[in-house]
Protein backbone atom coordinates (compact mmCIF):
# COMPACT_ATOMS: atom_id res chain seq x y z
CA UNK A 1 0.00 0.00 0.00
CA UNK A 2 1.49 3.45 -0.88
CA UNK A 3 0.98 5.12 2.18
CA UNK A 4 2.60 8.41 0.74
CA UNK A 5 -0.94 8.43 -1.44
CA UNK A 6 -2.99 7.94 1.47
CA UNK A 7 -1.60 10.60 3.60
CA UNK A 8 -2.74 13.40 1.12
CA UNK A 9 -5.53 15.30 1.97
CA UNK A 10 -8.91 13.35 -0.29
CA UNK A 11 -9.80 16.83 -2.70
CA UNK A 12 -5.29 16.22 -3.46
CA UNK A 13 -6.04 12.55 -3.89
CA UNK A 14 -9.16 13.53 -5.58
CA UNK A 15 -6.64 16.10 -7.94
CA UNK A 16 -4.16 13.92 -8.47
CA UNK A 17 -6.18 10.85 -9.53
CA UNK A 18 -7.98 12.94 -11.67
CA UNK A 19 -4.70 14.75 -13.56
CA UNK A 20 -3.54 10.91 -14.41
CA UNK A 21 -6.60 10.29 -15.95
CA UNK A 22 -6.80 12.96 -18.77
CA UNK A 23 -3.14 12.45 -19.22
CA UNK A 24 -3.84 9.12 -20.08
CA UNK A 25 -6.72 10.00 -22.13
CA UNK A 26 -4.41 12.69 -24.31
CA UNK A 27 -1.50 9.97 -24.48
CA UNK A 28 -4.27 8.01 -26.14
CA UNK A 29 -4.49 5.14 -24.08
CA UNK A 30 -4.89 1.16 -25.72
CA UNK A 31 -8.27 -0.38 -25.92
CA UNK A 32 -10.40 -0.78 -22.75
CA UNK A 33 -10.45 -4.61 -21.60
CA UNK A 34 -13.33 -5.72 -20.23
CA UNK A 35 -12.68 -7.53 -16.94
CA UNK A 36 -14.99 -10.23 -17.01
CA UNK A 37 -14.73 -13.95 -19.46
CA UNK A 38 -17.18 -13.44 -22.36
CA UNK A 39 -20.14 -16.04 -22.36
CA UNK A 40 -18.52 -17.02 -26.00
CA UNK A 41 -20.40 -17.14 -29.19
CA UNK A 42 -23.63 -14.81 -28.71
CA UNK A 43 -26.61 -17.10 -28.35
CA UNK A 44 -29.32 -14.87 -30.28
CA UNK A 45 -32.18 -16.80 -29.85
CA UNK A 46 -32.99 -18.40 -26.75
CA UNK A 47 -31.39 -21.38 -25.93
CA UNK A 48 -32.52 -24.60 -24.12
CA UNK A 49 -29.53 -24.84 -21.48
CA UNK A 50 -30.07 -28.99 -21.63
CA UNK A 51 -30.49 -29.89 -24.96
CA UNK A 52 -28.92 -26.75 -26.55
CA UNK A 53 -31.72 -26.28 -28.77
CA UNK A 54 -32.83 -23.22 -30.04
CA UNK A 55 -36.65 -21.93 -29.31
CA UNK A 56 -38.69 -21.66 -32.10
CA UNK A 57 -41.79 -19.14 -33.07
CA UNK A 58 -43.77 -17.35 -30.09
CA UNK A 59 -41.17 -18.84 -27.58
CA UNK A 60 -38.32 -16.67 -29.05
CA UNK A 61 -40.24 -13.42 -28.92
CA UNK A 62 -41.95 -14.66 -25.75
CA UNK A 63 -38.54 -15.29 -24.22
CA UNK A 64 -36.65 -12.04 -25.69
CA UNK A 65 -39.81 -10.00 -23.48
CA UNK A 66 -38.76 -11.77 -20.65
CA UNK A 67 -35.63 -11.49 -20.39
CA UNK A 68 -36.07 -7.38 -21.15
CA UNK A 69 -38.08 -7.64 -18.33
CA UNK A 70 -36.05 -9.60 -16.19
CA UNK A 71 -32.96 -7.73 -17.56
CA UNK A 72 -31.23 -11.12 -18.07
CA UNK A 73 -28.36 -10.77 -20.04
CA UNK A 74 -28.09 -14.86 -20.84
CA UNK A 75 -29.56 -16.34 -23.86
CA UNK A 76 -30.17 -19.95 -21.81
CA UNK A 77 -33.03 -21.16 -20.58
CA UNK A 78 -34.94 -24.11 -19.10
CA UNK A 79 -37.59 -25.81 -16.96
CA UNK A 80 -37.25 -26.55 -13.22
CA UNK A 81 -36.30 -29.92 -12.95
CA UNK A 82 -33.88 -29.11 -16.37
CA UNK A 83 -31.59 -27.34 -14.11
CA UNK A 84 -31.85 -30.04 -11.50
CA UNK A 85 -30.42 -32.40 -13.80
CA UNK A 86 -28.25 -30.05 -15.07
CA UNK A 87 -27.02 -30.00 -11.12
CA UNK A 88 -28.29 -27.06 -10.71
CA UNK A 89 -30.85 -24.94 -8.61
CA UNK A 90 -33.48 -22.52 -9.04
CA UNK A 91 -33.04 -19.93 -6.65
CA UNK A 92 -35.70 -19.45 -4.14
CA UNK A 93 -38.73 -16.94 -4.88
CA UNK A 94 -37.61 -16.80 -8.31
CA UNK A 95 -40.48 -16.60 -10.79
CA UNK A 96 -40.78 -18.66 -13.95
CA UNK A 97 -41.69 -17.47 -17.47
CA UNK A 98 -44.38 -19.44 -19.45
CA UNK A 99 -43.65 -21.09 -23.59
CA UNK A 100 -45.50 -22.69 -25.01
CA UNK A 101 -44.89 -26.88 -26.44
CA UNK A 102 -47.46 -27.99 -29.27
CA UNK A 103 -48.19 -31.56 -28.71
CA UNK A 104 -49.35 -33.70 -31.91
CA UNK A 105 -52.26 -36.21 -31.64
CA UNK A 106 -54.95 -37.73 -33.92
CA UNK A 107 -58.19 -36.78 -33.56
CA UNK A 108 -60.72 -39.71 -34.48
CA UNK A 109 -63.86 -37.52 -35.21
CA UNK A 110 -61.61 -34.42 -37.40
CA UNK A 111 -63.03 -31.60 -38.20
CA UNK A 112 -62.75 -30.96 -41.94
CA UNK A 113 -60.58 -28.10 -41.27
CA UNK A 114 -58.27 -30.59 -39.93
CA UNK A 115 -58.74 -33.49 -42.06
CA UNK A 116 -56.01 -35.02 -44.48
CA UNK A 117 -58.88 -36.54 -46.11
CA UNK A 118 -61.96 -37.37 -46.21
CA UNK A 119 -62.79 -40.45 -43.48
CA UNK A 120 -58.89 -40.61 -42.24
CA UNK A 121 -57.63 -39.32 -38.47
CA UNK A 122 -56.52 -35.58 -38.47
CA UNK A 123 -53.42 -34.49 -36.93
CA UNK A 124 -53.79 -31.87 -34.33
CA UNK A 125 -51.92 -29.84 -32.28
CA UNK A 126 -52.32 -29.24 -28.40
CA UNK A 127 -50.83 -26.41 -26.78
CA UNK A 128 -49.22 -26.84 -23.11
CA UNK A 129 -47.71 -24.24 -21.07
CA UNK A 130 -44.50 -24.24 -19.35
CA UNK A 131 -42.60 -22.35 -17.13
CA UNK A 132 -38.57 -21.89 -17.36
CA UNK A 133 -36.33 -20.26 -16.09
CA UNK A 134 -32.84 -18.18 -16.96
CA UNK A 135 -29.50 -18.91 -16.41
CA UNK A 136 -29.07 -15.81 -13.80
CA UNK A 137 -32.52 -17.18 -12.19
CA UNK A 138 -30.54 -20.13 -11.18
CA UNK A 139 -26.36 -21.14 -8.91
CA UNK A 140 -24.71 -24.20 -9.38
CA UNK A 141 -24.49 -24.03 -13.40
CA UNK A 142 -21.43 -22.00 -15.58
CA UNK A 143 -22.21 -21.49 -19.38
CA UNK A 144 -20.73 -24.18 -21.81
CA UNK A 145 -16.90 -23.14 -22.74
CA UNK A 146 -17.10 -20.37 -20.16
CA UNK A 147 -13.43 -20.88 -18.50
CA UNK A 148 -12.33 -21.13 -14.59
CA UNK A 149 -10.82 -17.43 -13.22
CA UNK A 150 -7.32 -17.85 -13.21
CA UNK A 151 -7.50 -15.90 -9.53
CA UNK A 152 -10.24 -15.67 -7.15
CA UNK A 153 -11.51 -12.28 -6.35
CA UNK A 154 -10.41 -11.79 -2.74
CA UNK A 155 -13.02 -10.10 -0.06
CA UNK A 156 -12.33 -6.93 1.37
CA UNK A 157 -14.13 -6.19 3.69
CA UNK A 158 -14.23 -2.73 3.77
CA UNK A 159 -15.38 -1.55 0.53
CA UNK A 160 -18.34 -4.38 0.61
CA UNK A 161 -18.86 -2.82 4.28
CA UNK A 162 -19.55 0.10 1.91
CA UNK A 163 -21.47 -1.14 -0.42
CA UNK A 164 -23.93 -2.49 2.19
CA UNK A 165 -24.54 0.47 3.77
CA UNK A 166 -25.84 1.86 0.93
CA UNK A 167 -28.14 -0.23 1.22
CA UNK A 168 -28.47 -0.69 -2.47
CA UNK A 169 -30.40 -3.41 -4.62
CA UNK A 170 -27.17 -5.52 -6.53
CA UNK A 171 -27.93 -8.69 -8.74
CA UNK A 172 -25.16 -10.77 -9.32
CA UNK A 173 -25.32 -12.42 -12.55
CA UNK A 174 -25.15 -12.78 -15.92
CA UNK A 175 -22.42 -11.23 -18.05
CA UNK A 176 -22.74 -7.07 -17.79
CA UNK A 177 -22.12 -4.62 -15.39
CA UNK A 178 -24.85 -1.95 -15.24
CA UNK A 179 -26.74 0.41 -13.66
CA UNK A 180 -30.72 -0.06 -14.34
CA UNK A 181 -32.79 3.22 -13.80
CA UNK A 182 -35.95 2.16 -14.11
CA UNK A 183 -35.57 -1.08 -11.76
CA UNK A 184 -33.07 1.35 -9.68
CA UNK A 185 -30.75 -2.01 -9.74
CA UNK A 186 -27.06 -2.76 -10.09
CA UNK A 187 -26.27 -5.58 -12.40
CA UNK A 188 -22.66 -7.18 -11.74
CA UNK A 189 -21.48 -10.49 -12.90
CA UNK A 190 -20.47 -12.91 -10.27
CA UNK A 191 -16.98 -12.45 -8.50
CA UNK A 192 -16.08 -15.47 -10.22
CA UNK A 193 -16.26 -14.77 -13.79
CA UNK A 194 -13.57 -11.61 -13.24
CA UNK A 195 -9.86 -12.18 -14.68
CA UNK A 196 -7.23 -9.56 -14.63
CA UNK A 197 -6.69 -6.93 -17.36
CA UNK A 198 -3.11 -6.33 -18.37
CA UNK A 199 -2.66 -4.02 -15.36
CA UNK A 200 -5.16 -4.85 -12.67
CA UNK A 201 -6.20 -8.51 -10.53
CA UNK A 202 -9.16 -10.08 -10.23
CA UNK A 203 -9.86 -8.21 -7.18
CA UNK A 204 -9.45 -4.87 -8.24
CA UNK A 205 -11.46 -5.73 -11.48
CA UNK A 206 -14.44 -6.77 -9.70
CA UNK A 207 -14.60 -3.98 -7.15
CA UNK A 208 -13.73 -1.47 -9.94
CA UNK A 209 -16.59 -2.49 -11.92
CA UNK A 210 -18.87 -2.72 -9.07
CA UNK A 211 -17.87 0.71 -7.79
CA UNK A 212 -18.41 2.26 -11.04
CA UNK A 213 -21.82 0.99 -10.95
CA UNK A 214 -22.55 1.92 -7.72
CA UNK A 215 -21.36 5.89 -8.74
CA UNK A 216 -24.29 5.44 -11.60
CA UNK A 217 -26.73 3.97 -8.88
CA UNK A 218 -25.89 7.88 -6.71
CA UNK A 219 -27.19 10.14 -9.86
CA UNK A 220 -31.01 8.15 -9.88
CA UNK A 221 -33.41 11.62 -9.88
CA UNK A 222 -34.25 10.82 -6.01
CA UNK A 223 -30.34 10.48 -5.11
CA UNK A 224 -28.00 13.22 -6.43
CA UNK A 225 -30.54 13.90 -9.83
CA UNK A 226 -27.65 13.38 -12.46
CA UNK A 227 -28.73 13.59 -16.18
CA UNK A 228 -28.53 10.32 -17.87
CA UNK A 229 -27.85 9.53 -21.76
CA UNK A 230 -31.72 8.50 -23.34
CA UNK A 231 -29.05 6.56 -25.94
CA UNK A 232 -25.27 5.20 -26.24
CA UNK A 233 -23.32 7.46 -27.28
CA UNK A 234 -24.67 11.11 -27.19
CA UNK A 235 -23.30 13.64 -24.92
CA UNK A 236 -25.53 13.18 -21.47
CA UNK A 237 -24.18 9.52 -21.35
CA UNK A 238 -20.79 10.26 -21.69
CA UNK A 239 -20.68 12.89 -19.57
CA UNK A 240 -22.18 10.46 -17.13
CA UNK A 241 -19.79 7.56 -18.06
CA UNK A 242 -16.91 9.87 -17.06
CA UNK A 243 -18.37 10.68 -13.95
CA UNK A 244 -18.73 7.11 -12.94
CA UNK A 245 -15.12 6.45 -13.99
CA UNK A 246 -13.24 8.65 -12.09
CA UNK A 247 -15.81 8.56 -9.30
CA UNK A 248 -14.89 4.33 -9.47
CA UNK A 249 -10.80 5.51 -9.53
CA UNK A 250 -11.30 8.38 -6.22
CA UNK A 251 -13.59 5.08 -4.68
CA UNK A 252 -10.45 2.90 -5.27
CA UNK A 253 -7.98 5.14 -4.20
CA UNK A 254 -9.91 6.06 -0.58
CA UNK A 255 -10.73 2.31 0.10
CA UNK A 256 -7.37 1.19 -0.69
CA UNK A 257 -8.62 -1.03 -3.98
CA UNK A 258 -5.71 0.42 -6.11
CA UNK A 259 -3.30 2.75 -5.79
CA UNK A 260 -3.86 5.28 -8.94
CA UNK A 261 -5.72 4.96 -11.73
CA UNK A 262 -5.38 2.02 -14.58
CA UNK A 263 -4.56 2.44 -17.95
CA UNK A 264 -8.03 0.76 -18.39
CA UNK A 265 -9.69 3.29 -16.64
CA UNK A 266 -8.09 6.21 -19.07
CA UNK A 267 -9.02 3.65 -22.21
CA UNK A 268 -12.29 3.38 -21.76
CA UNK A 269 -12.47 7.41 -21.49
CA UNK A 270 -11.18 7.77 -24.69
CA UNK A 271 -14.03 6.22 -26.51
CA UNK A 272 -15.86 9.42 -25.41
CA UNK A 273 -12.69 12.20 -25.11
CA UNK A 274 -13.91 13.70 -28.58
CA UNK A 275 -17.46 14.53 -27.14
CA UNK A 276 -15.93 15.50 -24.58
CA UNK A 277 -13.43 18.14 -26.24
CA UNK A 278 -16.04 19.96 -27.29
CA UNK A 279 -16.82 21.13 -23.97
CA UNK A 280 -13.33 22.49 -22.35
CA UNK A 281 -14.67 22.55 -19.30
CA UNK A 282 -16.47 19.00 -19.02
CA UNK A 283 -13.98 17.10 -17.41
CA UNK A 284 -13.69 19.63 -13.89
CA UNK A 285 -17.61 19.34 -14.04
CA UNK A 286 -17.16 15.62 -13.53
CA UNK A 287 -14.70 15.79 -11.52
CA UNK A 288 -16.95 17.86 -9.22
CA UNK A 289 -19.59 15.42 -9.32
CA UNK A 290 -17.55 12.39 -8.74
CA UNK A 291 -16.30 13.85 -5.82
CA UNK A 292 -19.72 14.25 -4.90
CA UNK A 293 -21.30 10.68 -5.78
CA UNK A 294 -18.33 8.88 -3.74
CA UNK A 295 -18.81 11.80 -0.39
CA UNK A 296 -22.42 10.79 -1.04
CA UNK A 297 -21.76 7.00 -1.46
CA UNK A 298 -19.25 7.45 2.41
CA UNK A 299 -22.17 9.75 3.95
CA UNK A 300 -24.61 6.41 3.74
CA UNK A 301 -22.09 3.82 5.04
CA UNK A 302 -20.79 3.79 8.58
CA UNK A 303 -18.41 6.55 10.03
CA UNK A 304 -15.29 4.38 10.47
CA UNK A 305 -15.49 3.90 6.70
CA UNK A 306 -14.34 7.61 5.85
CA UNK A 307 -10.88 7.85 4.02
CA UNK A 308 -8.27 8.71 6.62
CA UNK A 309 -7.20 12.26 6.47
Amino acid sequence: MNSRVLSKPRGDVHRAVTDKIVAAIEAGAGEFVMPWHRMGPDTGRPTNAVTGNKYRGVNVVALWAEAALGGFASGYWASYLQWQELGAQVRKGEHGSTIVFYREIEDEYPLQLFAEEEGSPAKRFVARAFSVFNAEQVDGWRPPGQPEASTPVEILGRVDRLVAGTQATIRHGGTLACYRPGLDRIDVPKRDLFVGSPTSTPTESYYATLLHELVHWTGAKHRLDRTFGSRFGDGAYAAEELVAEIGAAFLCADLNVSNEPRQDHAAYLSTWLEILKSDSRAIFTASRLASQASDYLFELSTPELEPKI
